[in-house]
């Protein structure tokens, strides 16, 4: 990484220029190594809060004594929140900016998960579930975006599935809270959670606000002085060069649905619901379905926890190749292998053969999500970046309101484990079916 200011180059500027040409001269330097750091965590908030009610769900069961369509019903409130606030945050964030959205975000978050562990029945910590939902889907929304606004298009593959792998690490930390506190019951742990919006400290003071949004705006000076402080000093944009972007379209929400951006959204809708139904209808339920398998609850937890470890390696892989080989290839490749290694886990026939295959299931499916989640921000032109993700959340999040509710009512009523697998694997291939229609985004500029 470039680590000391270097001459400016302003001899190839003109009068205007794209800020995603800009980000062909900026180095990778120090300040993109906080962005990263910064940006992680906070991924890892994301996950940890989303999964922090699956893994004390059985204890909220016993608590408040619910059934297993009740428990479904509640794991299903968080992401019913973020249907609700999915489409608005992305014009939030297209209004007010990347950084402040996550901000608010962030915070908004930390208040209402904080209320939820004092709920004193079921109906009202099921509100305070959905509301947490609208308020954490804003960081989803926008995380992707930001983060890949600030980084050099070389590197701009590789460093953002760097970035997703901050979800394998808030599910060890989610399941990690949730032994360690499980004496002192679920709503210790709600309390926990709910600390992870200090970190917006760190948010303010590391990441700078996207200078695609700011030269989008209008704001041309603080524009500039993020590439510099970015690149740290090796790009130094002329005060007469005005930064532009994409202007074709306007920015709203209808924008997404007419000609030339149909397709894409179309598409990349459907591939964020079929994905996220066969990823989220398994790991919701994977404690209870592994007790099916004779696996006591701490047992569950043990699996599950070698799961998320085994994610780590995947994102790491799908990184290292995103480069090389681009988004498209190796989103096939790894979501096939998932597809195979599900098939795998719904028939094992013995508990090493489960292990085996759950392994590799974890492996090539998170790191297709990696890719996955930096190839649709790429889509799009800047003033509908955040409202294309904002669409993708939002069928991800409507698949996760289906999935846990139906597999909830397949185990109640004693569907087989094999049916109930198969079921969601199926979703899964058809992921892949969809992607091949999707264009390849690696190595050009953002617009």
């Amino acid at each position: 990484m470039n680590t000391t200011a270097s001459t400016p180059l302003t001899d190839s500027y003109t009068s205007n220029r794209q800020v995603g040409d800009v980000f062909r001269d900026v180095p990778l330097t120090r300040e993109h190594l906080k962005c990263c750091l910064a940006l992680f965590f906070l991924l890892a908030i994301e996950a940890w809060e989303m999964m922090i009610i699956v893994y004390t769900a059985p204890l909220i069961a016993q608590d408040f004594a619910l059934d297993a369509i009740a428990v479904g019903n509640l794991i299903g409130a968080m992401f019913i929140g973020m249907l609700l606030g999915a489409l608005p945050w992305g014009n939030v964030a297209e209004r007010i900016g990347r950084k402040k959205a996550i901000l608010w975000s962030l915070v908004l978050y930390g208040m209402i998960s904080l209320a939820s562990a004092f709920a004193p029945d079921y109906i009202s910590l099921y509100a305070l579930r959905l509301l947490s939902g609208v308020a954490v889907v804003g960081m989803m929304v926008v995380i992707f975006a930001h983060y890949q606004e600030l980084l050099p298009v070389r590197h701009r593959g590789s460093l953002t599935v760097y970035l997703a792998s901050g979800w394998p690490i808030g599910m060890l930390l989610a399941l990690g809270a949730t032994v360690w506190l499980m004496p002192w019951g679920w709503r210790a742990i709600i309390v926990l959670s709910s600390l992870g919006s200090v970190w917006a400290l760190v948010i303010a003071y590391w990441v700078p606000e996207s200078p695609y949004w700011l030269a989008r705006v209008g704001r041309q000076a603080q524009a500039r002085k993020v590439i510099e402080r970015l690149s740290r000093g090796a790009v130094q944009v002329p005060e007469d060069c005005q930064l532009r972007v994409d202007q074709t379209t306007q920015g709203r929400q209808r924008d997404l649905f007419t000609s030339p951006m149909l397709k894409i959204s179309t598409l990349q809708i459907f591939v964020n619901f079929t994905f996220s139904w066969g990823y989220w209808g398994l790991q919701t339920w994977l404690p209870t379905l592994l007790q099916q398998r004779g696996l006591s609850l701490p047992q569950s937890y043990g699996f599950i926890a070698l799961s998320a470890v085994c994610m780590i390696p995947g994102y790491m892989a799908a990184s290292w190749l995103t480069h090389r080989l681009g988004r498209k290839k190796v989103l096939i490749a790894f979501i096939s292998a998932a597809v195979l290694a599900g098939y795998g886990f719904a028939n094992s026939q013995s508990l090493e053969m489960l292990y085996l295959s759950n392994f590799a299931l974890a492996f090539f499916s998170l790191g297709a999500w990696g890719v996955w989640g930096t190839w649709v921000s790429e889509l799009y032109p800047t003033p509908l970046r955040t409202l294309g993700y904002g669409w993708a959340i939002f069928a991800q999040r409507l698949a996760n309101i289906l999935a846990p509710s139906l597999i909830g009512a397949l185990v109640a009523y004693g569907a087989s484990f094999n049916v109930t697998t198969t079921l969601i694997n199926a979703f899964m291939l058809v992921s892949v079916l969809l992607v091949v229609f999707i264009p390849e985004t690696e190595g050009e500029a953002l617009r």
